[in-house]
């Protein structure tokens, strides 16, 4: 699934082509959303804004309308240049967008909505979000609130990946986070100290932004998909296995993570 530094790094491309412009087209290839007229709906009216909140992209439009999208475990964002070919089939294209002859396209993306902007701010679903972990100011007290009123047993690598409690952080970056820190994503939230939570943020943080800025993703991890391989730090062999209710891989090294 992307994380929040693959959809913060999709915004950042999108911007020079949308932000402050009126698309010269608007198309909704997909059947479910012909019905619902948004070339018409959104003709003539300029991208106002784009941003993000963890693992959620909107699109503002002049007139109070925002594009929501969540990429979930297949969803995409491509950015093209004039005569560039897409890098997925044009059967798999949800929504494209143009200006000055390039090309925004989201592809396989499962949630694909236009709301209002005020149903966007009051959405509860949207409302539930944890504090953004690549915001430019961390809300670090709403994270500790939030964790705090978790499960307790609830092993902390599963608690990071809750987006109730942080938005953003995936399956990759919770591993990363864990082991940047020193903490086993298994021990229960009860016996994580808040420095600790704190702590797994501020390594995994820095590395997030630089994804962000640069490509969209770390080819350089440091635990997660090396199971087999040794810890850099320890030497000792990384171990890797399901965790929480989706059963969601964890890498971790049961040497130096304690």
């Amino acid at each position: 699934m992307p994380e929040g530094d693959t959809i913060a790094y999709a915004a950042r491309r999108i911007r020079p082509v949308l932000e402050g412009r009126v698309p010269d087209e608007i198309r909704t290839p997909q059947e479910r959303h012909r019905m619902d007229r948004w070339p018409e709906r959104l003709a003539g009216r300029a991208v106002v804004g784009v941003r993000t909140h963890g693992k959620h992209l909107f699109l503002s439009f002049e007139g109070d309308l925002t594009i929501h999208s969540h990429l979930r475990m297949t969803g995409s964002w491509g950015v093209y240049a004039p005569g560039r070919r897409w890098r997925r089939s044009p059967r798999r294209a949800w929504l494209v967008l143009c200006r000055g002859g390039h090309e925004v396209v989201q592809f396989d993306g499962p949630l694909l909505e236009l709301l209002t902007e005020s149903r966007a701010r009051f959405d509860r679903r949207l409302a539930a979000l944890g504090p953004d972990v690549l915001a430019e100011e961390f809300d670090a007290a709403r994270f500790l609130a939030r964790l705090r009123a978790d499960d307790p047993t609830r092993g902390i690598g599963d608690a990071l990946i809750d987006q109730r409690n942080v938005a953003g952080i995936g399956n990759m970056w919770k591993s990363e986070g864990c082991w940047e820190a020193g903490i086993d994503p298994w021990r229960p939230v009860a016996e994580v100290s808040n420095d600790e939570a704190l702590a797994i943020l501020e390594g995994t943080r820095p590395r997030m932004q630089r994804s962000a800025s640069t490509r969209g993703f770390d080819d350089e991890t440091r635990v997660y998909g090396r199971a087999g391989r040794r810890c850099p730090r320890c030497a000792t062999i990384v171990k890797a296995r399901g965790q929480g209710d989706e059963n969601r891989t964890t890498f971790w090294c049961p040497e130096c993570q304690r």
